[in-house]
């Protein structure tokens, strides 16, 4: 009997951590997970900074998860809101492409009403950035090559060797490495595929020469990188915005009345440069995004 009680109660707990976070959401609690890069952390805690300041909620975020399971995590409605893009949401949640968006229509506003069709869920005010995919390679090359766009990437590509993370090489989704090179004519010496984890360390030895960054990475100023201007477009807009579920609002009624317009502080206050600033803060200064955060929004007069 002893026997058949403990594996009932090893199955007991099983289900209760697989069911943690499904039923133990509270009325005046926001869940969020944190993001798994300097820029998704850094706007969580400003997110929490300001509703703990602006309203009688509380913010409560856990542990980090990808951008794609914290959107599934999102839409089963077992957090609450996450940092996001417009291009993401786009290229990786709704598996999209840039040529779905009809014309006359915002790839934002697009974005928009897909999502709140499909999830329910939508982007509140954009934050100002633009955190699409850069060309980028180190200054003292750019300098050599004379280099401020991508097209003028051409003529030089066949000297220098191109090296991003693993799954800007996959065969999956219209912004990777084959549709960008042929749309741009590029032929480089040679291509690597390398951990994320190693690609700044690897450009910074000079294993590779040219790579695929964000636009607001902190580490691209570490790293002492040329940002290519995408002079044909072949890269989508990746403006920052909060992503959050529709009915959020609704259920924060009584401890929130004001949430949407305290998310909404974040609107515009940003452009690369602040964000590249702030994530450097984080990545390569090694403060904590919690500090960061509050540091920047007390500057700006949003907290006290």
């Amino acid at each position: 009997m002893n026997r058949f009680r403990l594996i009932a109660a090893t199955v007991l707990a099983a289900v209760a951590v697989a069911f943690a976070g499904c039923g133990d959401k509270k009325k005046d609690t926001i869940i969020i997970h944190d993001g798994q890069f300097a820029e998704m952390r850094l706007i969580h805690q400003m997110v929490k900074a300001l509703v703990e300041e602006h309203t009688k909620a509380k913010v409560d975020i856990r542990d980090e998860m990808s951008p794609v399971n914290s959107f599934t995590t999102l839409v089963k409605g077992d957090c609450d809101l996450m940092n996001s893009y417009d291009g993401t949401v786009l290229a990786t949640f709704l598996k999209l492409d840039p040529t779905d968006v009809p014309e006359g229509t915002t790839l934002y506003d697009f974005v928009n009403k897909t999502a709140m069709e499909k999830h329910k869920v939508r982007l509140l005010d954009k934050l100002g950035l633009n955190n699409t995919y850069a060309i980028a390679l180190p200054q003292h090359l750019a300098d050599r090559y004379n280099l401020e766009t991508v097209s003028e990437l051409v003529p030089v590509a066949g000297e220098l060797v191109f090296g991003a993370e693993h799954e800007f090489f996959s065969q999956e989704g219209s912004m990777r490495f084959r549709p960008f090179s042929a749309f741009y004519g590029l032929k480089f010496k040679d291509t690597k595929p390398i951990d994320i984890g190693l690609k700044y360390f690897a450009i910074e030895s000079g294993n590779i020469d040219v790579t695929v960054a964000y636009a607001t990475d902190g580490l691209n100023k570490k790293a002492a990188l040329k940002i290519l201007r995408d002079d044909r477009g072949f890269f989508p807009e990746y403006n920052g915005a909060i992503l959050v579920r529709d009915d959020l609002f609704a259920r924060m009624k009584d401890v929130a009345p004001n949430l949407e317009e305290v998310l909404n502080m974040l609107g515009g206050l940003f452009t690369d440069e602040i964000m590249t600033d702030l994530s450097y803060a984080v990545d390569v200064d090694e403060k904590t995004p919690a500090e960061v955060a509050r540091a920047f929004l007390r500057e700006k007069g949003l907290i006290k």
